[in-house]
């Protein structure tokens, strides 16, 4: 295991050292890519607002140094892209906390005593319908190059569902496609635990296209389709000497779901934005 890193060594290098430090710690990819992110634009602002080449470590960990990047980013003044909420809007609860608690795990990996209060989670920190619209449009007409286009559209649709109905996605988990019914007027519709909730013109499209990409998966079971509406897009890896299941006889699970949405949304946005923000604020 490796030891801390020594405070006075370059930011950067520190930086690179921290997140190498995660993988040995077994943290996933999508949380050491956001480590990265905020650390990164971290530096990077502190560099450009005190013209500056270089920091050390230690002198990146300056407390005014850690206000100040929190004060710009609390303000949308450290965001890059122009999707979400606008350029200018101020960033969400959550984003903040994520920023405080990347800034903590570096600190600590430094060896470093100081520690950011961290704020309660947020309560979702939901979007309008206007806001959550463009995001489900923009998972919907964008598709990076490293994303599966399968997997881009079933993310796509679980997204608009969940925006659709204010189900969250384990509600959503168990759902067939015989409970979709595109066919029905004036709107189509899904019935969700019995409850019928008709579907806008976009969500109808998004899954529209889903299903027809989920057709041609499961298209070789030849009749045996049990008919889940979300199932893998890839196959899973072979146990004890058994190949996987074909795709199709097997529901996609409840955690891959949330991990395709978690990985498209950072690739496209570059920030965190969970399904749960999507629904309608009850």
């Amino acid at each position: 295991m490796s030891t801390a890193a020594r405070p006075e060594q370059d930011a950067l290098a520190a930086i690179s050292g921290f997140l190498g430090r995660l993988e040995e710690d077994g943290y996933v990819y999508e949380t050491r890519r956001l480590r990265g992110h905020l650390l990164t634009e971290y530096l990077e602002y502190t560099l450009a607002a005190e013209q500056k080449a270089t920091l050390t470590a230690d002198e990146l960990m300056e407390l005014h140094r850690a206000d100040a990047w929190l004060a710009a980013a609390a303000a949308g003044k450290t965001r890059r892209r122009n999707t979400l909420v606008g350029p200018d809007a101020a960033a969400a609860n959550n984003s903040q906390r994520s920023r405080i608690q990347t800034w903590n795990g570096f600190a600590a990996h430094l060896g470093l005593t100081l520690r950011l209060e961290l704020p309660a989670p947020g309560h979702g920190d939901w979007l309008d319908p206007d806001q959550a619209s463009k995001v489900i449009h923009t998972l919907f007409v964008q598709r990076p190059e490293t994303s599966k286009p399968a997997t881009a559209a079933r993310t796509a649709a679980v997204a608009a569902l969940v925006a659709a109905t204010g189900r969250s996605v384990p509600e959503l988990h168990h759902l067939k496609v015989a409970h979709v019914d595109m066919d029905h007027r004036p709107f189509p519709q899904i019935r969700v635990k019995g409850e019928a909730h008709p579907l806008d013109k976009q969500t109808a499209a998004i899954l529209h296209r889903w299903l027809k990409i989920r057709a041609g998966i499961t298209a070789q079971l030849d009749g045996t389709d049990p008919g889940y509406l979300w199932i893998p897009t890839t196959p899973g890896p072979a146990r004890n000497g058994l190949e996987p299941p074909k795709l199709g006889l097997s529901r996609a699970a409840v955690r891959t779901l949330h991990a395709a949405h978690r990985t498209l949304v950072l690739q496209i946005f570059g920030a965190p934005l969970r399904p749960g923000a999507l629904r309608p604020a009850r």
